[in-house]
């Protein structure tokens, strides 16, 4: 289900999942209640990364930030 929420599947396995969805009322449950989880995960789980840590994050990973030099 997860690789289903995050848009990690091919058209016809969505398709697949989608029809299962729509026929399995405990399954149906199962994704409302995952879909529901992460919109609340969303929109409390704000925290904000300190400046420092930031930067260290993206050059470990070669990423520039813009206005850095």
């Amino acid at each position: 289900m997860h690789h289903y929420l995050d848009g990690e599947l091919t058209v016809w396995r969505r398709w697949y999942i989608r029809r299962h969805l729509n026929k399995c009322p405990p399954c149906a449950d199962g994704f409302v209640y995952e879909v529901e989880f992460r919109m609340i995960i969303a929109s409390r789980c704000r925290d904000e990364m300190p400046d420092d840590l930031r930067r260290r994050i993206s050059g470990a990973i070669g990423f520039e930030q813009e206005g850095s030099t």
